[in-house]
This record gives C-alpha cells, structure tokens and sequence, in this order.
C-alpha cells in the first residue's frame, strides 16, 4: 500500500509541476489576461504577476529538488490560496458583463481551489490523508 501511494505522490508531484512552471511561463510571457482578472485594489499589478509567475517557476522546479520539496510545496499551496481572490474577481467579472466565461467554468474553479492546496501539500510529504490510515491497536478499545 505505501508504495502505491508514494507513486500516486511521485505523479502528482510530476504533474503539479508541469502545470505550475506552464502557469509560471505564462505569466511571464503573456501577462494580459492576468492583468484583466487582477482585483483592483492591487497594487503595481504588472509587477505582482511577473513575481507570481517567478514563484510559479520557482515553486515547480523546487518540487523536483529533494531538499526543497516540503518549503516549495508550502509555498505553492500558501499561493494558491493567495491567488484565490483574483480567481474570484475573474468570475466577478466575466458573470457581471455576461461576455466572459459563465458558472460552469467558475464554480469548478473556484470550488477545486482548495484541492490544489491539498495537492500541493500531498506532493510535498506535507500530509498523507486520505491514504494513510490510522495504526491499528491490538485489544479492545482503550488498550491500545
């Protein structure tokens, strides 16, 4: 069982990565569409998104690194949750002028939010559940 879960890790972790350094390029790449999803209150927003795409890139390549695994994983899941009102403005904007994408793009999005946190933190070694079960006790409940 433990060596399945830490192949189901290992892909995860791959995967994570790849999408993260994408993510990172483009923001660095092709700052527009994020510059328009940017909450106005903001500051410096085109410089806010070169750094996010930096850290994207940085927390990718740190998951691929052994001795930066846990910190990288940490931080990609501390800037998932910091990127989550963009996320929100972005849905705010598209449903309140009726010409961007509708319901059936946010609220996956924005619900599957907080499975990217898990994500990141379970590629990391950060938290195991839900597959590591609980250890087992020998005797009646209360002995063990």
């Amino acid at each position: 069982m433990n060596r399945r879960i830490e192949t189901l890790r290992r892909m995860l972790r791959l995967l994570l990565a790849a999408v993260f350094a994408a993510a990172g390029a483009l923001h660095i790449m092709a700052p527009a569409p994020f510059l328009s999803i940017m909450p106005p209150w903001v500051p410096a927003a085109t410089g806010v998104i070169l750094w996010t795409g930096i850290c994207e890139l940085l927390g990718a390549a740190g998951l691929l690194l052994p001795p930066l695994r846990r910190t990288a994983a940490l931080g990609l899941s501390l800037y998932t949750v910091a990127v989550y009102p963009a996320n929100v403005q972005h849905m705010l904007n598209d449903i309140g002028s009726g010409t961007g994408l509708g319901w059936s793009y946010h609220a996956p999005r924005l619900l599957f939010q907080p499975v990217i946190v898990w994500w990141c933190l379970f590629a990391g070694s950060l938290v195991s559940w839900p597959f590591r079960r609980p250890p087992e006790t020998s005797g009646p409940p209360g002995q063990g």
